[in-house]
């Protein structure tokens, strides 16, 4: 049985904005984790920083690339998210190294359970292709690790990041709440019989469940 023309031409604009976002949301997280780079304690430190921000460029590639291969202009497809992209990351600037880490980990984390969750609405070549740019990889360990470390330094530092991991979070639910509304196909709205408010409050409440259970794992109130 064939795909619909409607269901096709919904699942190709659903890919192009899904990708667009995912594409936006890489390229300014390299020159975001660039910028942060400043603040490391340590050359070394400095140096982690700087290849996890060059792996956020590597995915923005493939992005850029998948973009093009589907007969779409890449900087058109991220445009519509520039405005809200750049926005959230005014209103979350880290004051220093370790609020720049635990940002970094929490808009990664958070972001990659998004991008998933719509995914699965996507055909299975592109679900595959999503999961595998989005899925928590080395980067993200190695940004759990650094917190650790920052933690069992200096355990007064707990409830500084905590509070600040919680403002991320809200922030962050926020945007994709928001992100959800302004492009109504990212909001999952099948999930909800085609009510785009509640699935985008069911998909968020999800999001902090999740962040939740990763902030208990690192000994920080959610």
């Amino acid at each position: 049985m064939g795909t619909s023309p409607d269901a096709a031409a919904y699942a190709g604009q659903l890919s192009a904005e899904l990708l667009g976002a995912m594409a936006y949301g890489e390229l300014s997280a390299f020159g975001r984790l660039s910028l942060d780079s400043r603040y490391a304690p340590t050359l070394h430190d400095r140096s982690v920083l700087a290849k996890i921000a060059v792996g956020a460029y590597g995915n923005f590639a493939l992005l850029n690339d998948r973009l093009s291969e589907m007969g779409l202009d890449p900087e058109r497809a991220m445009l519509p998210f520039q405005r809200s992209f750049d926005h959230f990351h005014e209103r979350t600037k880290p004051g220093d190294w370790f609020e720049s880490v635990m940002k970094a980990y929490v808009i990664d984390t958070v972001s990659s359970d998004f991008y998933r969750a719509v995914s699965m609405f996507l055909d299975p070549t592109t679900q595959h292709f999503v999961e595998r740019v989005a899925s928590p990889d080395q980067a993200t360990e190695v940004l759990r690790v650094l917190l650790r470390r920052a933690l069992a330094d200096d355990p007064r530092l707990a409830s500084r990041l905590a509070l600040w991991g919680r403002r991320l979070v809200g922030e962050a639910l926020t945007q994709a709440q928001r992100v959800g509304m302004e492009h109504p196909l990212l909001g999952p709205m099948l999930k909800s019989g085609g009510d785009a408010r509640a699935a985008a409050k069911r998909l968020t409440t999800e999001l902090a469940e999740k962040h939740a259970r990763r902030m208990t794992g690192l000994g920080l109130t959610a």
